[in-house]
């Protein structure tokens, strides 16, 4: 055990360790949501999350510690946003054909996305600090995390609250769809692109390639609808629910 801790502490010192491990924690994820014949509530990304708390934990390794290793996957975050306009191009026909239903749904899902998270917390007595770092929830987490900057929230909050969003609609959204009989996968995509950001599209493109593409443009469009609404709506809301 001696000899064990002596290397994980020279090993721990390599901030390579935190990046092999958070690949080698989704690889397990990715593994096991095959495995179940890629039932949505075996996520991998949770699977992932749980997997690198656990390790953390046990090895009593400080948050900072590891975000300065798997920071790279952090910044891959960036291109990884920038690259959804590639489905708004390739399907820019589609796209045209029904852009009023689109902007529509766009803009009723981002306002109802802030405005009943912000609600609801407020209405069980959630701090103002805390509403504010909520409201950019359902975006993706590179805007989600400097609209909750510029509006005074909390940037690590915000991270995980877009994780627990994205999770959350990955799992519930094609069951609940299927409930409601939508068809569409126009539809059903871009509501989860909306809703859910990146982990939602990650899931939409599983079920269906249509679904997938337009859960791409739902993502983009609302990052950037999230990046110009949050700061006027988010203070407006908390004044008004206070």
């Amino acid at each position: 055990m001696r000899e064990f801790a002596e290397i994980w502490t020279y090993l721990s010192r390599d901030p390579l360790l935190w990046l092999t491990l958070t690949l080698v924690a989704y690889g397990i994820g990715d593994a096991l949501f095959k495995a179940s014949g890629r039932r949505p509530y075996v996520n991998p990304v949770l699977i992932a999350v749980a997997l690198l708390a656990i390790a953390l934990r046990v090895s009593d390794t400080p948050y900072a510690t590891y975000f300065e290793g798997a920071q790279f996957v952090h910044f891959m975050l960036g291109p990884a946003t920038v690259a959804l306009a590639v489905p708004l191009y390739a399907n820019l026909p589609r796209v045209r054909a029904v852009v009023l239903p689109m902007l529509a749904a766009l803009v009723t899902g981002s306002v109802v996305a802030m405005a009943s998270a912000v609600a609801i917390a407020a209405a069980l007595g959630v701090p103002a600090d805390i509403l504010l770092s909520l409201a950019p929830k359902s975006a993706t987490a590179p805007v989600a995390l400097g609209v909750s900057e510029t509006i005074g929230g909390s940037p690590t909050l915000t991270a995980v609250l877009v994780i627990l969003t994205g999770i959350t609609g990955a799992i519930v959204a094609t069951p609940l769809l299927n409930l409601l009989r939508i068809r569409d996968w126009r539809a059903r995509g871009f509501a989860v692109g909306v809703a859910s950001h990146g982990i939602g599209t990650a899931r939409a493109f599983q079920v269906n390639e249509t679904a997938g593409a337009f859960a791409g443009i739902g993502m983009g469009l609302n990052a950037l609808l999230t990046a110009l609404i949050a700061p006027l709506l988010a203070p407006w809301l908390i004044a008004l629910l206070s």
